[in-house]
């Protein structure tokens, strides 16, 4: 990929799109937005238990205050991106903070099951998007070399913004209640979107060297976007088996809080402190195998595939054995914590691989692609599926089936492999320039 900076410290960038320091600045804003993204996400997991002693919510109900936020952002995320692609990604990503932050702060207020679902229900509006227009940005303003590593680290920002958020909810709800949890982390969300106003964007590159009659209109522009993803096999293998692995990952999330209280033992708080110690593994899982496995793939990039399809297997056989067998007490935490480590290891290296194969003219749109199969197919299913398993057969045994999801993953994988060189190869030529920060931008046409 050929790459033309635009600024004075362009000419020694190391092959970043910008200069070093603005690329890791987009990073850092980026990664503490979905940080908090997660923790307003999240926190409700850990207030599970107050909710159902207090409305008498069935386990299903419970899950689908999770779910409804990954199938509205699953559903919306599309439509948003292909807007963030024309339109700018720095100007959708400060619209969609503001709009989740303030709809968390809202459940605060809510007086019953349908007000809080209806309220995570706009939750999910507000993240819409945010995160495959994230991961267009990071993966463009980096140099390919570090794709993996980059998106690795980015997305621990999920798990890492799970623990505090789970972490959070359970003490703030033993000292003030659970309402107030919501309050306290929809704040910073509020201030970061400022400050993202100075991250620098990219500029929009068409997606024909020659745009013609066809590609201009809105009609023919959607059609050209949508052939090309078709064209693309590897995205669509890559997406189906990224939400299979995820179905795991979100019901583990979602009801490991909820199994140490009810088979430990254990009070709220200190199950969801525990719990919050299997996502942090799990958090550095994700950065981990996704600077392990770029740096083993950089010869034969297709290899992140068949490494991805191991890790799926291995993320399985412990899940199935801590769930299934015989072990209990430490000796199943342990085995838990050991299974977290494993499971998260696809979500850093899929975007990886998903922008490897997209025209960087519709990355955001083929990121909310891959966000869609893994938000609707992915993390909505499994919190839910959890919940309808454990209202038929008790939570033990719902936890012990989800993980055959990953078997699933590891197939579809390995399908991948077959048309990744091929995918790579067709956008290998295309050229790509750096846009001024919105704050500038913004500065400079109020002194006009």
């Amino acid at each position: 990929m050929h790459v033309i900076p635009d600024d004075p410290e362009g000419g020694n960038n190391d092959d970043y799109l910008t200069s070093r320091r603005q690329a890791w600045f987009a990073f850092a804003m980026t990664f503490a937005l979905m940080f908090f993204d997660f923790v307003d996400r999240q926190v409700i997991v850990s207030l599970f238990p107050h909710i159902k002693s207090d409305w008498n919510l069935s386990d299903k109900q419970l899950g689908s205050l999770v779910s409804v936020i990954s199938i509205v952002v699953g559903v919306g995320g599309l439509p948003v991106a292909l807007v963030a692609d024309r339109m700018g990604r720095v100007k959708s990503i400060v619209v969609m903070a503001i709009t989740w932050s303030l709809a968390t702060i809202s459940c605060m207020f809510t007086a019953n099951y349908s007000q809080l679902f209806v309220a995570r229900a706009m939750v999910g509006v507000g993240e819409t998007g945010y995160g495959s227009v994230g991961v267009a940005l990071i993966s463009t303003l980096f140099p390919k070399r570090l794709r993996s590593a980059a998106l690795g680290i980015f997305y621990a920002a999920p798990s890492l913004g799970s623990v505090l958020g789970v972490v959070l909810g359970g003490m703030i709800a033993a000292r003030w209640g659970w309402k107030a949890a919501f309050g306290v982390v929809g704040v910073p969300g509020l201030v970061l979107a400022l400050l993202y106003l100075f991250v620098r964007d990219y500029k929009t590159v068409a997606l024909t060297p020659s745009p013609n009659q066809a590609t201009q209109s809105l009609g023919g522009t959607l059609k050209h976007i949508f052939v090309a993803m078709a064209r693309t096999r590897t995205l669509l293998w890559v997406c189906v088996g990224a939400a299979a692995q995820l179905i795991t990952v979100s019901a583990m999330w979602s009801w490991l809080p909820s199994y140490l209280n009810r088979f430990h033992g254990m009070a709220p708080e200190a199950a969801a402190r525990s719990a919050a110690a299997v996502v942090l593994v799990s958090a550095f899982g994700c950065t981990f195998w996704g600077i392990v496995v770029g740096r083993l793939a950089l010869r034969t990039p297709r290899n992140k595939l068949s490494a991805l399809s191991v890790l799926c297997l291995i993320t399985s056989v412990i899940l199935v054995v801590a769930f299934g067998g015989s072990y209990t007490g430490d000796a199943q935490f342990k085995l838990i914590l050991l299974g977290g480590f494993f499971m998260n290891c696809t979500v850093g290296l899929v975007a990886g691989v998903a922008m490897d194969v997209i025209h960087p003219g519709v990355r955001s749109t083929g990121a909310a692609v891959l966000s869609l199969f893994q938000n609707v197919l992915g993390l909505a299913v499994g919190p839910f599926l959890a919940g309808v398993l454990s209202d038929q057969w008790g939570l033990q045994w719902a936890l012990t089936v989800i993980p055959l999801f990953s078997i699933l993953a590891a197939v579809l994988f390995v399908i991948a492999m077959r048309s990744y060189d091929a995918d790579v190869a067709r956008i290998s030529d295309v050229k790509l320039d750096v846009a001024p920060a919105l704050a500038d931008t913004l500065s400079a046409g109020a002194a006009t």
